[in-house]
């Protein structure tokens, strides 16, 4: 028996590795459906999400309440109303929100602060940090409907929610917000996980709902004849969605894809929709290839890649005109050939539109992005972010423990991105012999 468990564990453990080292340090931002904790799977929730996290996954828990909402209604007496999917937050309503929050919240805190032997939980030290992220303002009056006390997310606290990842805490979000003037306003699970994974920039944003995912045909019957698409292309999302009614209800199926596609047009790599009805779903869709739920994702960063020999061409016709204005250090044919291997490059229909090269100091512990190059056609739209991620991933898939860049025009981009300046003398030995004292380069430094 322990050599067939043997023979299976350990492939399978192996199988897993890659993916917890690919996720190690990443963003996940979580919408829990109401509906998951009022069928009693809070708890293995729990239990995955520390797991999770153990294995150095930073997240952010985004509750919904809303069959609690309607079962605290329904308590008092009062029917729950919506309009065009929103709920209509009458003042019962706001106190039913409210009460629901408060216990959802403890609940969930109680959960994560679990050690018990013998159980998933041994030994799991998970703090949960909860608080005023959210700014907020009312829905309004909207065709006639006045929404009264639902509200849109109108800003993020991106600043305090990462200082409290970065303190390794799990950061819990219920679905609130707050006016400048004090005002609470009960806002929509689905909405504050969209915005918040976007303005993190998360690397995943993944709905843990009561649908199994999007159906190859979305209007027919599920079952084996009609499986769950695995992976969704964002423009193939966006036509679906043109093609679909309406989605109102959370069982509609664009009720769900529509935020995925909001976020990934937006910037988040990818976005899922998982069943809580399957036992450790979010294991299964983020450590398994094929996973288990959707897949929303841009199509675009599948470009991204390290560089090869026949790439060399486009990369010297991108950086050549940063080369003659002076941005960029003049690189030859014959040195971008022989560093090829360290090159990143973000390529679109055959055309190189961004790229980074990668200089490892492995003795300091640190390495080099030089060359750091956006297509003057695509700037702003986030491609400079993406291939330093992807640098950063690399160094610290070599050990390393910091990068650093030498620039004479981009310093602000850079310490926006967490860079900060030091003194040249900071430079490893061998790369200060090199360092040119006439062009009097800035030289900034990010820990990993």
């Amino acid at each position: 028996m322990t050599s067939v468990f043997n023979f299976t564990f350990v492939p399978w453990f192996r199988s897993v590795a890659p993916y917890i080292h690919k996720f190690r340090h990443q963003t996940f931002v979580i919408g829990l459906a109401g509906e998951a904790i009022a069928a009693g799977k809070l708890p293995n929730l729990v239990q995955d999400l520390a797991l999770i996290q153990s294995m150095g996954v930073r997240i952010v828990l985004v509750h919904g309440f809303r069959p609690q909402v309607n079962e605290q209604l329904k308590a008092k007496g009062h029917e729950p109303r919506y309009s065009r999917g929103i709920r209509i937050t009458d003042e019962v309503a706001l106190d039913c929100a409210q009460e629901a929050a408060g216990q959802l919240r403890y609940e969930i805190e109680a959960a994560f602060s679990q050690g018990l032997p013998n159980t998933p939980m041994a030994g799991s030290t998970v703090r949960v940090i909860s608080g005023n992220f959210i700014t907020a303002r009312p829905v309004g009056i909207v065709d006639g409907v006045d929404f009264q006390h639902s509200g849109l997310v109108r800003k993020v606290d991106t600043a305090g929610i990462m200082r409290s990842l970065d303190m390794g805490a799990l950061v819990l979000l219920s679905p609130f917000g707050f006016s400048p003037t004090g005002e609470a306003f009960n806002l929509a699970m689905e909405e504050v996980a969209t915005s918040v994974a976007t303005e993190l920039q998360a690397d995943k944003l993944i709905f843990i709902t009561e649908v199994p995912g999007i159906r190859m045909r979305p209007m027919e019957p599920a079952g084996e004849d009609n499986p769950i698409d695995t992976e969704l292309p964002l423009a193939q999302a966006e036509r679906l969605l043109r093609d679909l009614p309406p989605a109102n209800l959370p069982t509609d199926v664009g009720f769900y894809l529509q935020h995925c596609v909001t976020a990934c047009k937006s910037g988040v790599e990818r976005s899922h929709i998982i069943p809580f009805s399957v036992d450790g779903s979010i294991l299964l869709e983020v450590y398994v290839h094929d996973g288990i739920g959707t897949m929303v994702v841009d199509e675009k960063l599948e470009e991204l890649r390290e560089a090869t020999s026949d790439d060399v061409g486009g990369i010297l016709q991108l950086i050549e005109p940063f080369e003659k204005d002076g941005t960029l250090v003049k690189r030859s044919r014959t040195e971008i050939e022989r560093d090829i291997d360290q090159y990143t490059i973000l390529e679109h229909d055959g055309v190189i539109f961004a790229c980074a090269a990668l200089y490892p100091y492995p003795e300091e512990k640190t390495a080099e992005m030089a060359a750091l190059t956006v297509s003057p056609e695509v700037q702003g739209q986030g491609d400079g972010e993406r291939v330093l991620k992807r640098i950063e991933q690399r160094a610290k898939a070599s050990g390393l423990e910091s990068i650093f860049v030498l620039t004479t025009r981009t310093m602000h981009w850079f310490i926006k991105r967490g860079f900060a300046p030091v003194d040249p003398d900071w430079l490893p030995e061998a790369r200060k012999r090199k360092y040119n004292w006439d062009r009097r380069s800035q030289v900034l430094v990010k820990k990993l």
